[in-house]
């Protein structure tokens, strides 16, 4: 059997697996393959090639290991119709499509293919539901939000989905992460904002509104298309390239009478500063703020075929902070992809992609809604974090303009933890980041009179606090906004984060090295802010936690908890054979943990949420409106304040980040207290609480939770998905598939811990992990188990420990007990 692999000319066709009649496997024709191999195309052999020449055939077969091996190329996000099957093969994926006509049937299906190349068509897209976001329609309301949802990122440049002939009213947003500009005038305008850089989509589209027009964002490669009036219209292909990144690639085709080039880039209208020169090679552009730039080099080539016409574009971004290159570096930089054409690089940028979704991917079977919004949200994390330097991953990632691009505690807690379990390099350069700026990390403490480091609620390029200190509300009415001074807790969120890298990862060079110095330095901070009261006991002062209708208070549970780890932790990094100046504040650092006020009530069995939060008024909101809502805006600032409705109840993000470390029996009684007092004012707060109901053995009441969480940005629940897509939100998605429905961590010890705890409306649920090196594929059922790695891995599941072999070992719950069943 033979499978043809993308060369020069056939990208679009990855595998062919050729007719199989009675365990023989007949090749394509002899004329076929010599056509193919004066284009380029490699030719590979199942079986052993020389036993058969190209025209003859080959020894039978093993049908399971070759349907295998079909379905894993058909699945490195080709999608149907880009892979084809004569014949019949038992557990062939459905990736595949089936060609009709035998022998023949496989030399047309090439040639069409080679016709395609040729005439440069715009390549299809995958049309799978559960792999596609399909956007209809140019309704100017909804544009802002639909141009979020199909932006597309490599890690490093980030470009908005908006339309190739938008109106100055659109915002075809093309960012970096990590280079800023001043802000000006006064509030949020005053702090510093991402710089926008060259725009690269533009096209010319005579007619374009009077037509019908189709975006499909393809999930599984990354790619957008854009389609008017489907069979007669403009078809319009862009991608940011995964594998090389900055190189940005379009094609656009149709009548020349309703396509045209354009400018290849264009200055947005809010740059600082920007220049652009037309050159004989192509276009080179750039935008300058104050602390970086950002060039573009392009170049555009148009082709006529007839009445047909074809526009292929390429863009290689590039950013930097010391001073900008001449216009001939954008040159150099386009000159590196020269002698590569548009289907090879497509192709590269599918098979980085394919090997990214390898290891990350949820599949949910029974719920196709769901199974789509979850893959949605994992594209967005994968693509908004750099796996190279420095990545400074604000709130809404390369999505849009909300909160200026400032990095925050969400990122720490809810986005490295799943790049820390499927791409640990990301992670890696998140932590990068946050290390960078311990300088000014220790010159915030300093300024405020402690010692260590305290890093800014809102960070930008320089790690200095950034928050803004007022801004208009929805109601139209001047707040202050006090975040920056109260919200301490992301210093312990930041080491957290650096911790269960570690878990994951079992990054010991980073655990001895930049890790313990973080750790030391965050504990520092924390002893000098701790006071002692008459009580005897220590209390952290004037603080905000996650909820931030009340503040300042005093010891909020979530952040005193959160202290009281990173304290500890600080002091575990601390060996016998240390200094004596270092084991002398590991003991007052232990010391401290223990006297500090936690906010557990044994008589009531649950925590308060800060001191005196017992003696607000009673509010319950889910009896006054339904949720989420703003209560803010509903009851009003200040009665908010004085009462027991919270945005999002700290009390349960401590049990979600520290499960180890709460009472017994306190998870239920805090859930049953706080969730009908909980407004969801945060779209971080449904994914806690899917996780949280998981793990308390709620889960049918946990998946309503999570359906709303994974539709937050989809259904623009908030109203703010135009200014960027809530990439946090995506992770605590993400958070309450793995840690809560199916109980995984990491320990300390390099046990994967494994409780699974499915709804109902469920069969089965599947994620795709790397586990210190070594990739993992969990499948659970109600009552099976199968875990599949290449390597032995240790578990613990349901309190039993056991150590899986190679390939796939399964379990099954048996009179109370997970009993293995297979190895």
């Amino acid at each position: 059997m033979s499978v043809i692999t993308p060369g020069r000319t056939v990208p679009w066709l990855t595998a062919l697996l050729v007719r199989w009649p009675e365990g023989e496997v007949t090749a394509p024709s002899e004329d076929l393959l010599r056509e193919l191999a004066r284009a380029g195309v490699r030719v590979r052999w199942f079986g052993r090639p020389d036993e058969a020449g190209p025209s003859g055939t080959l020894p039978p077969v093993d049908r399971v290991t070759v349907s295998a091996e079909l379905a894993h190329l058909a699945d490195q996000g080709i999608g149907p119709g880009l892979v084809g099957a004569v014949g019949r093969l038992p557990g062939l994926s459905p990736s595949v499509r089936r060609l009709p006509g035998g022998a023949d049937g496989i030399d047309e299906a090439v040639r069409a293919q080679l016709e395609l190349r040729r005439l440069r068509r715009v390549p299809d897209v995958d049309r799978d539901p559960s792999w596609t976001i399909v956007v209809t329609g140019t309704d100017d309301v909804l544009e802002r939000v639909e141009e979020a949802l199909c932006t597309l990122a490599d890690g490093r440049f980030g470009t908005r989905g908006a339309l190739e002939d938008a109106d100055d009213g659109a915002d075809p947003l093309v960012v970096t992460a990590g280079i800023f500009t001043a802000g000006t005038g006064a509030g949020l305008d005053a702090t510093p904002t991402l710089l926008p850089g060259p725009w690269w989509t533009r096209l010319v589209l005579p007619g374009a509104e009077a037509r019908t027009t189709r975006r499909t964002l393809d999930l599984r490669a990354g790619l957008l298309l854009r389609e008017t009036d489907a069979g007669a219209g403009v078809r319009c292909l862009r991608l940011v390239s995964l594998a090389r990144p900055g190189l940005c690639l379009l094609r656009a085709e149709g009548p020349s009478s309703a396509l045209d080039a354009g400018t290849t880039l264009r200055l947005p209208p809010d740059t600082p500063e920007g220049r652009i020169h037309q050159l004989d090679w192509g276009s080179w552009a750039l935008t300058r703020g104050t602390a970086g730039w950002i060039g573009a080099a392009g170049r555009t080539e148009t082709t006529e075929d007839g009445d047909r016409r074809v526009v292929e574009r390429r863009v290689v971004l590039s950013r930097g902070e010391d001073p900008p290159p001449d216009p001939d570096a954008g040159r150099r930089q386009l000159q590196t992809t020269a002698d590569l054409d548009f289907e090879e690089l497509l192709e590269e940028h599918r098979a980085r992609w394919a090997e990214r979704w390898r290891h990350a991917d949820v599949v949910i079977e029974d719920e196709p809604a769901l199974q789509q919004a979850v893959r949605f949200g994992l594209f967005h994390l994968m693509a908004s974090v750099a796996d190279r330097g420095e990545a400074a991953v604000g709130a809404r990632g390369m999505t849009g303009r909300a909160y200026r691009g400032h990095v925050f505690w969400d990122a720490d807690v809810f986005v490295l933890p799943f790049l820390a379990a499927t791409h640990p390099p990301a992670a890696r350069a998140m932590l990068a980041y946050r290390l960078a700026r311990l300088p000014a990390a220790r010159a915030l403490a300093a300024a405020t009179g402690h010692a260590g480091a305290r890093f800014p609620w809102e960070s930008a390029d320089t790690g200095d606090e950034v928050a803004p200190t007022a801004a208009i509300d929805f109601a139209g009415r001047p707040v202050e906004i006090r975040t920056g001074q109260y919200q301490e807790h992301v210093t312990a969120d930041v080491a957290w984060a650096a911790a269960h890298f570690v878990e994951w990862t079992g990054d010991r060079a980073f655990e001895r090295g930049a890790g313990r110095r973080l750790w030391l330095e965050t504990a520092r901070y924390w002893r000098t802010r701790l006071t002692r009261g008459e009580d005897g006991r220590l209390h952290l002062r004037a603080v905000m936690g996650p909820d931030e209708y009340h503040w300042p208070v005093d010891d909020n549970a979530f952040t005193n908890a959160m202290v009281r780890w990173n304290l500890r932790r600080a002091a575990a990094a601390i060996g016998a054979g240390d200094v004596p100046g270092l084991v002398r504040e590991a003991v007052a650092w232990r010391r401290a943990a223990l006297e500090l006020v936690d906010g557990y009530d044994p008589a009531t069995g649950r925590h308060e949420q800060f001191d005196g939060y017992d003696r607000l008024e009673p509010l319950v909101i889910t009896e006054l409106a339904d949720v989420p809502v703003a209560a803010d805006v509903l009851l009003g600032h200040d009665r908010v304040r004085t009462s027991q409705v919270v945005k999002q109840a700290d009390v349960l993000m401590r049990h979600h980040l520290l499960r180890r470390e709460a009472p017994p029996g306190s998870l239920e009684a805090d859930l049953d207290h706080y969730l009908p007092r909980t407004a969801h004012g945060s779209s971080l707060s449904p994914g806690v609480h899917a996780a949280l109901l998981a793990r308390a053995g709620r889960p049918d009441e946990a998946l309503a939770w999570l359906r709303l969480s994974a539709r937050i940005d989809l259904d623009d629940l908030t109203g703010t998905t135009a200014g960027g897509l809530h990439l946090a939100t995506a992770g605590s998605v993400w958070q309450a598939l793995v840690h809560g429905f199916l109980g995984v961590w990491p320990e300390s010890d390099g046990t994967l811990a494994v409780t699974p705890r499915l709804p109902a409306d469920w069969d089965a649920v599947v994620v795709h992990l790397r586990h210190r090196g070594l990739p993992v594929e969990l499948r659970a059922g109600h009552r099976r188990l199968a875990i599949t790695t290449p390597h032995p891995l240790r578990i613990r599941l349901g309190g039993r420990r056991h150590v899986t072999d190679p390939g796939t070992t399964g379990f099954r719950w048996q009179a109370g007990t997970w009993r293995i069943t297979r190895r």
